[in-house]
């Protein structure tokens, strides 16, 4: 091969190199995007929330208003792969009027590969029941990541 033939390679090469780092760049601002899914209501909480890839859990975030009460606001998995896998996540015991839930994985149970990562058709379940039903209204965030 010749010096020229050579240099050509080389720069090719090189070109390849950096639009590799690129593309892993741009793949890791993209696991680190927080998409934010909301539900709201003033009767009982039975929401759904999914991706349709591979997602992590980031945050949960509800506000109670109005009404009196409190009662266990609990997150669950309904799995892809059947009923054998679904699981009760977390419960907490008390949530309503003066009683938010402000709920974040840390950094660093939220790294990849990470406890809180949830397969292509999973969903995770929040449920409570509105102790002041019709009087109380509650209005969730949940926060979720692709995951890789």
């Amino acid at each position: 091969m010749s010096r020229f033939q050579q240099s050509i390679v080389d720069s090719v090469q090189q070109a390849l190199v950096v639009q590799d780092e690129q593309a892993e760049a741009l793949r890791v601002r993209q696991m680190q995007v927080v998409l934010t899914k909301t539900a709201t209501g003033s009767g009982d909480m039975d929401a759904l929330f999914s991706l349709e890839r591979r997602f992590r859990l980031v945050f949960i975030r509800c506000h109670f208003v109005g009404g009196t009460g409190l009662a266990p606001l609990t997150l669950a998995l309904d799995s892809n792969a059947g009923a054998a896998y679904d699981a009760v996540l977390f419960t907490l015991v008390r949530a309503g009027t003066n009683r938010d839930v402000n709920f974040r994985i840390s950094v660093e149970e939220n790294a990849d590969p990470s406890p809180w990562t949830f397969q292509p058709g999973s969903q995770l379940r929040l449920r409570w029941t509105n102790p002041d039903s019709g009087n109380m209204t509650w209005g969730l965030s949940v926060g979720l990541a692709n995951a890789s």
